[in-house]
């Protein structure tokens, strides 16, 4: 029930279904893409290479540490494809609803967004843990450049918005926690970038 109560306000800010890239390969094939451009009438070919990060190996003071680590790589690799499906379902929806010219159409399409969110993404927020629901509010941040509650109250007004929060702090979460790739999730960020390179 937790984890469900946690993980519901997000559903909101869900708007469709977009296939989930596979990080789930563990072996890296670097990809390269060949092109070519036209530049003062001669034909000029390219190679275009996605990132590769190279750190040193990850050390660990004890096996809880490393157990630690272990469970963050996969609930990265779980998550990750969730916040980035959101970042593109948040753009898709604040474009489609400029188009829409009163209010009243406005919240007749969220209220029909929210409804199809809820029945198409509740059996899959169901099967994260609650740490995955923290970790997913957080790549939230990080892909959108706006928290959950942030977002939420973009669409759905900071009335309902305020009472997600207060709902989610109640079970300690917080739909306002904010991502800092250069402070405390320094090492969520080293793996996120590195499962999104394939070479996790």
């Amino acid at each position: 029930m937790k984890r469900v109560v946690l993980l519901l306000p997000l559903l909101l800010v869900m708007l469709s279904v977009h296939a989930q890239q596979d990080f789930g390969d563990p072996t890296f094939v670097p990809s390269v893409k060949v092109g070519k451009v036209l530049v003062g009438g001669d034909s000029v070919q390219y190679l275009e290479m996605q990132n590769i990060y190279v750190s040193p190996e990850p050390t660990f003071k004890n096996k809880r540490q490393q157990q630690a680590y272990i469970r963050l790589v996969k609930n990265v690799k779980k998550v990750l494809p969730i916040a980035k499906e959101v970042r593109v379902m948040l753009i898709e929806t604040a474009e489609y609803l400029e188009t829409l010219p009163t209010k009243k159409e406005k919240d007749a399409h969220m209220k029909r967004v929210e409804a199809s969110i809820v029945a198409e993404y509740k059996p899959k927020m169901k099967k994260l843990t609650f740490a995955q629901g923290k970790l997913l509010i957080k790549l939230v941040d990080r892909e959108c450049h706006s928290t959950a509650y942030e977002a939420m109250q973009a669409f759905i007004g900071p009335v309902r918005s305020g009472m997600w929060q207060a709902f989610a702090w109640m079970f300690g979460a917080s739909l306002k926690k904010g991502y800092h790739p250069e402070g405390v999730d320094k090492l969520t960020e080293r793996v996120v970038r590195m499962v999104e390179a394939g070479q996790l």
